[in-house]
């Protein structure tokens, strides 16, 4: 059950220190690599940077890193106790995303970060997140619809509460790529706290050093958000750019546009590629890229999905389901902290792919067995493309599966 709102984290967080300074980012879509871009830059520059970002990818604990490392799980079950604690004793009664909120602040006082990078979790006014004390610059990636449910059935409404970050005096670096629509609401909203919107660029020198044809045009998107945000927060006194290039151009952020080696549990040779895409305007995104980049020769593509229960998977499928494709549907597991996290049904999802044109003759049901879906996929798609997407859950096990089958695989050759 998610229940928004401030006064619990508030509670929750009196006791942790916060004298690390920070950029807080909410949006749709483009928030997880816009905080890896931003953390990845501090760190270049010699600022002692944590990042917490939302879902976790394989460990609960993976959301909270320090200089770019995932904290250590006896640190974070030490801050974790500390929150239970305070949470039991007070009867704050505080949610799974509040506790691991709040135990992310504790892991900052305690690692003595000069600067976190936070991304929001659902929405932003309301998001526990918000609840941050010193924050130097905000940002606002692109907005779609998604979770209506929570923040609003129009994208004006949904671009209201993601400003609710926003404070006073404190720049908003806005997403350039974002509707005539998101811009209004933003740049209004700042008129009435009283700060600046500031519209996301490189600028023409970083230009010349990292080609804007060596991105994805999301990926330059992101990265224009970042650096706008970075040069705005970092107050250093020589230019780093030396030392940004190579980070950014070697930054892979987990489960976005991600190749996957899965001979481990399938024998395939070829790479799969895994995204996390679960709304409307990620599926574009990964529908383009998958048109130029695997469908080149006008290859079938096959693909391994899953989602989260509420989510408009007609909408998403459309830009990537195509005639002769092939679909395996599957479920992913529970998500640990995080228990109002359902898995779609696999017949909901199979329904949608038939209903985007896949013919009946090319689907395939896998229920919750992630693993038969791989290797289903990899004998249906003969060496062609595979996609593995539609949700960030769905992620993780892939990424769990193929972490437990190299241990197995080290135990064994150990």
């Amino acid at each position: 059950m998610i229940e928004l709102g401030l006064s619990r984290i508030s509670r929750l967080v009196r006791q942790t220190p916060q004298l690390w300074k920070a950029i807080h980012i909410a949006g749709t879509n483009g928030k997880g690599s816009i905080c890896a871009y931003l953390s990845a830059m501090l760190q270049a520059s010699g600022v002692r940077c944590g990042r917490y970002t939302s879902p976790h990818l394989i460990d609960r604990w993976d959301c909270i890193s320090i200089d770019q490392h995932p904290v250590h799980e006896s640190l974070f079950r030490q801050a974790e106790n500390t929150i239970l604690t305070r949470n039991r004793d007070e009867a704050i009664g505080a949610s799974e995303f509040e506790l691991l909120t709040a135990t992310a602040f504790e892991v900052f006082a305690y690692e003595n970060i000069d600067m976190g990078v936070i991304e929001v979790g659902l929405g932003g006014r309301l998001d526990a997140t918000n609840v941050i004390d010193n924050k130097v610059v905000t940002i606002i990636s692109k907005i779609g619809l998604d979770h209506q449910s929570f923040l609003g059935n129009t994208i004006e409404e949904i671009a209201r509460e993601k400003a609710g970050i926003m404070r006073p005096g404190v720049p908003c670096v806005l997403d350039e790529s974002n509707t005539p629509e998101v811009q209004r609401v933003v740049e209004k909203y700042a008129v009435e706290i009283g700060t600046d919107v500031i519209l996301s660029s490189t600028g023409s020198y970083f230009l010349d050093e990292l080609p804007q044809e060596d991105f994805e045009p999301h990926q330059w998107e992101n990265l224009s958000c970042a650096y706008t945000a970075f040069r705005l927060a970092y107050n250093g006194l020589e230019s780093p750019l030396h030392r940004l290039y190579p980070v950014i151009q070697n930054l892979n952020w987990p489960g976005r546009l991600q190749t996957l080696d899965t001979r481990s549990v399938t024998g395939r040779r070829e790479s799969v590629l895994l995204d996390g895409a679960h709304n409307v305007q990620s599926a574009e995104v990964l529908g383009s890229y998958v048109a130029r980049r695997l469908r080149a020769k006008g290859d079938k593509v096959t693909w391994v999905l899953g989602a989260s229960q509420g989510k408009e998977l007609d909408g998403i499928l459309a830009p990537l389901l195509r005639n002769g494709d092939c679909v395996a549907a599957t479920e992913f597991t529970a998500v640990d902290g995080m228990p109002w996290v359902q898995s779609m049904s696999t017949e909901g999802i199979l329904t949608a792919a038939t209903s985007s044109g896949v013919a009946t003759s090319q689907i395939h049901n896998s229920g919750a067995d992630l693993l038969d879906a791989m290797r289903w996929a990899t004998a249906v798609a003969a060496g062609g493309p595979v996609v593995i997407t539609g949700s960030l859950y769905l992620v993780s096990d892939v990424l769990r599966l193929l972490r437990n089958a190299e241990h197995i695989k080290s135990s064994l050759l150990g």
